[in-house]
């Protein structure tokens, strides 16, 4: 279809205008394309009997093979119910905790106080994993500070990791305590873009601090609660394989065997590559499903979406 000369003399003028942008705007638009579009064309091993000597277009089709044997094996149900059940405890507890902590952070009146508590709270992110999961190893030994304070409890003094029925709940304490500083910015950004007269006009009203909470500042920030959502649905599938790689062991595989997890094991360890590309497509599509399903249930129920 042919552009209009003042569909074109639009263009032409935004260029000019905004040179400077676009040209910054051009080492991302390159990085994407070299590292998330090109490398597209490798899922197609997915459908193939991946040979290293024949290459990626020399390698014979085999259609859903891998698909089939995947479904079909004895890990299939184990990976996506350990994969999805973490997920949904990782968002139940991890993703309402930052925005009660930004707003508890709102009230704080003390600046000195508020800063030393986002200081503190910030800190787990920037720890390395490795770090992080070795302290996680180290505290819920057999002799370790955690296994010791719920000895206090009556609670038997063992290796946590070594109990299948444990991990989850580790798993999800430990990213609450790495991601509820960090992942509480986004909120005390949208939290600073409030009207203050709003709040002013509740108090006259006589609404209390907890009202003003509830009718003002939940509202104001709502759209951001609801974008973040759509996000976090999106990685519903996608539970970080680094620290569960960092923290299970082959006694634990029942609760602790994820997708990711999984498909590193069969493509690195065992080098079965078109087998693990299938499983990722799988994971992905999965996820890209949930991502467009929430954002028009999003989009129909409150009209705020990521598109």
């Amino acid at each position: 279809m042919k552009k209009s000369p003042l569909t074109m003399r639009a263009v032409k003028k935004d260029l000019s205008q905004n040179k400077w942008i676009y040209l910054m705007a051009l080492p991302v638009i390159a990085f994407y394309i070299l590292f998330s579009y090109i490398p597209m064309a490798g899922i197609q091993i997915a459908f193939k009997d991946f040979n290293m000597g024949a290459g990626i277009w020399g390698s014979p089709w085999v259609g859903l093979k891998h698909f089939i044997s995947f479904f079909k094996g004895p890990y299939a149900w184990r990976t996506v119910r350990n994969t999805l059940l973490l997920s949904f405890y990782t968002i139940l507890v991890c993703f309402p905790a930052p925005i009660l902590f930004a707003l508890l952070l709102n009230e704080a009146k003390n600046k000195l106080f508020k800063r030393t508590i986002q200081t503190v709270s910030y800190l787990p992110h920037f720890i390395s994993l490795v770090v992080i999961c070795g302290l996680i190893k180290e505290f819920t030994s057999s002799t370790g500070l955690v296994t010791s304070l719920l000895a206090l409890f009556g609670v038997t003094p063992e290796t946590m990791l070594q109990d299948p029925s444990r991990f989850r709940a580790l798993y999800v304490v430990s990213e609450l305590w790495q991601t509820i500083g960090w992942n509480s910015i986004i909120y005390l950004a949208a939290l600073s873009g409030v009207d203050p007269t709003l709040y002013d006009a509740a108090a006259v009203d006589g609404a209390g601090r907890f009202r003003r909470v509830l009718h003002v500042t939940l509202p104001s920030i709502l759209p951001t609660i609801i974008i973040m959502f759509i996000l976090r649905v999106g990685q519903i599938m996608s539970v970080g394989y680094d620290k569960i790689l960092l923290l299970y062991n082959s006694g634990i595989y029942e609760t602790a065997d994820v997708i990711s997890t999984f498909v590193y094991r069969k493509g690195i360890v065992e080098s079965n590559f078109s087998f693990s590309a299938a499983v990722g497509i799988f994971n992905s599509l999965v996820n890209f499903a949930l991502v467009v399903i929430v954002n028009k249930i999003s989009d129909k129920v409150s009209e705020t979406s990521l598109w």
